[in-house]
């Protein structure tokens, strides 16, 4: 047996030893943070000196591309908003298996898991199942559902090993992206097929999930490179409070493929598409007008969807290039309360030039057809007319303006949208730049977005909770939500101020304060009453009466303590004050928790040993039973996740995680209709993975 697997043992044997002789969960942590990595440096003189984390240096971090924020490569230290970059490496050392897990590493991001195969993800506030404020992009193609501009997370079940990045903005992106990028913009970015050349295999066994996971690439000529993957995953049921079994089981399999063709100097092509199906359990609460007024349904959903992209690069001169880009996206699902099918064809075309030495345009314009198809089964939930067709064409300029050379840039830009809900939408913004030193970065924006209606607040209609009657007189009352036809755009005006540094070469401070005013979003207003004989129908119509504001602040920080060792923080402050304290419409905007706190500990025990620590508090919130149409509060909770991972050479890994140690269960959020309140389980599993 090598040295190093005899100091592998010696840690593992240090590490209980230490953890058990703290008896409160806040000492273990404590041991686990900070005495560890203390415990084990010493094994760095038996095991050679350690390589240091395969993680970006600080001067690398700041000088980081990213592409989200102004539609063109440039550094993260010079982008004027609230950005941050979640890499491939982070996701690695995270021991996360799904992208909504990796998320909760971005500072401002709320990321709530509801049950097994449910999420609830936004930024700066409104969190949901449904949330609608938050535009989400897998290489540039928008994977929101119309039906209600939401994400449908289990949807998107990622190969982890093909991400090249994240890129999480905080804060409006209507200017590039349009509608619904109302509170943030995530564009995951998965790798250019030359990156992923060879056969990698992947292998999860825990007792919560398991996954497998085989993706070959190589060269498909001169310069040309493709990949194709295939991916299966299985989680098992979560608990209800009580204990009970949740029965929210549920099994994915996707595949897919990536072609990248290098034509010629000057134009480049890429290919992609993907494939998913899935099984998903679940229990299923809905009000009924017989007593006991409420039903337990066992429902077995179907999911399934396809998606092809192409994406033509073409570079006019040094100084100007063009890409036009075309997606077509099917999703359908079948469930007990109905079925969904979303079809969307998207084409896009974006243009950047230097304008003078002094000026960078970026300008562009789209078209978008979406066709939505949802048939009521139950009802509980019913629609005027099942099919409906939308269209889209926006156009959009944004100009980067040299004011003083190296010290102040402006940003300026709008897009111009005509969609067949609210009509046409202006979305403007200004961002400055000021470099005051070396090393240091601010910036300020002032933005506006909007939030256009969906086929929810237009047309569904869904019995919310029925009030039992009260003999001998007062009959049941059925509390019926309703769309409105007449439904406007939810207004954000948006101002930002941020500030980047690096006070010691070790250092990173990435700091963002933020006051959002929000006017017409979504509330309900009392219909007339209807008496329908036995019972009465108080309809609660959709409306857009409800304003109020958000301010708060972000920090993300990384110290590279030692070259073996990192520590990552991100910070969130959020307070939100609406001009109404009814239920009915806290529940339609969700109130999030004030204060998220995220630290990580990474440390390289030697040139193959990692043992990575991650801990993450999350504030009270408050979130919708579905048991009773009202609010109720969530506790907060501290997360303790462990990773102990052994890499003999740079394609082999084996990694034990533990996800959630020092709690067996917590809940973290209530589905907004239909589902009970379920906890997220303490979960370990192994992972093998082999990558060229």
């Amino acid at each position: 047996m090598s040295e190093s697997v005899f100091s592998a043992i010696s840690v593992v044997s240090d590490i209980a030893t230490s953890f058990l002789s703290c008896g409160r969960p806040g000492h273990r942590l404590a041991t686990l943070l900070v005495g560890v990595p203390f415990i084990i440096c010493g094994l760095q003189s038996h095991a050679g000196e350690a390589k240091g984390l395969d993680e970006l240096s600080i001067e690398e971090l700041m000088s980081m591309e990213v592409t989200s924020v102004s539609k063109k490569a440039q550094k993260l230290s010079d982008s004027p908003a609230a950005v941050f970059v979640i890499t491939a490496e982070d996701v690695r050392r995270s021991g996360v298996t799904s992208v909504p897990e990796a998320l909760r590493l971005a500072p401002g991001v709320n990321v709530a898991r509801i049950d097994s195969n449910k999420w609830a993800v936004s930024a700066r506030g409104f969190n949901g199942r449904f949330a609608n404020k938050l535009l989400v992009l897998v290489d540039g193609r928008t994977v929101y559902s119309p039906s209600f501009s939401g994400v449908y997370w289990e949807a998107r079940d990622v190969m982890l090993e093909d991400l090249d990045r994240i890129e999480v903005i905080r804060g409006p992106g209507a200017t590039l992206w349009g509608a619904n990028a109302v509170n943030g913009v995530i564009n995951i970015i998965t790798r250019h097929a030359a990156d992923t050349a060879g056969a990698t295999v992947t292998l999860v066994a825990g007792d919560e999930e398991q996954q497998g996971a085989l993706r070959v690439g190589g060269k498909l000529g001169e310069n040309n490179y493709g990949r194709a993957y295939v991916k299966g995953s299985r989680r098992d049921d979560f608990k209800h409070p009580d204990g009970d079994t949740a029965g929210d089981t549920w099994d994915t399999v996707s595949v897919g493929f990536r072609t990248d063709y290098q034509l010629s100097h000057k134009d480049s092509l890429t290919l992609q598409g993907d494939f998913y199906s899935g099984d998903i359990d679940q229990h299923i609460i809905v009000a009924d007008l017989a007593p006991p007024y409420v039903r337990m349904l066992d429902d077995a959903a179907d999911i399934d969807g396809w998606n092809v992209l192409g994406r033509w690069s073409h570079t006019i001169s040094a100084r100007s290039e063009f890409t036009l880009q075309g997606y077509i996206d099917r999703a359908n699902r079948d469930e007990v309360i109905g079925d969904q099918s979303d079809e969307t064809f998207d084409i896009d075309f974006q243009h950047l030039f230097a304008l003078g030495q002094r000026q960078i345009v970026v300008w562009g314009a789209g078209y978008r057809y979406s066709e939505t198809n949802i048939e009521g089964r139950l009802a509980v939930a019913n629609i005027g007319s099942p099919h409906r067709d939308d269209e889209l064409i926006n156009l959009f300029v944004q100009d980067e303006i040299t004011l003083i050379e190296n010290t102040l840039s402006m940003t300026v830009g709008a897009k111009v949208e005509r969609n067949d809900y609210t009509g046409t939408e202006v979305q403007p913004s200004t961002r400055f730049m000021w470099t005051p030193a070396d090393g240091h970065k601010a910036w300020f924006s002032v933005s506006r977005a909007v939030r256009t209606a969906s086929r929810a607040e237009h047309d569904l209609n869904v019995l919310a909770a029925v009030i039992p009657p009260s003999p001998p007189f007062v009959p049941a009352v059925a509390l019926v939500v309703s769309g409105n036809d007449q439904y406007d755009a939810e207004e954000l005006t948006a101002w930002e101020l941020g500030y980047r540094f690096a006070p010691v070469r070790a250092l990173s401070l990435d700091m963002t304060a933020f006051y959002n005013d929000y006017d017409q979003l979504r509330s309900t207003a009392l219909g007339a009453p209807v008496f329908k004989g036995f019972y009465i129908e108080q309809p609660l119509g959709f409306s857009n009466q409800l304003s109020g504001e958000t301010h708060g602040f972000e920090l993300a920080a990384v110290w590279q303590a030692s070259k073996a060792w990192r520590w990552d923080l991100a910070y969130s402050f959020l307070e939100t004050d609406f001009d109404t304290q009814t239920a009915a419409d806290k529940v339609q905007n969700g109130i999030g928790p004030r204060h998220q706190v995220s630290l990580r500990s990474l440390f390289d025990i030697s040139d193959n040993l990692e043992f990575d620590v991650w801990a993450r508090y999350v504030d009270k919130a408050m979130a919708v039973d579905g048991r009773a149409f009202g609010l109720v509060e969530i506790d907060s909770y501290v997360a303790t996740d462990v990773r102990l991972a052994w890499r003999p050479d740079r394609q082999l890994e084996l990694a034990l995680v533990g996800q959630n140690l020092f709690d067996s269960q917590h809940l973290e959020y209530i589905q907004e209709s239909f589902t009970l309140p379920t906890e997220v389980e303490r979960g370990v599993y192994i992972k093998l993975s082999w990558q060229p």
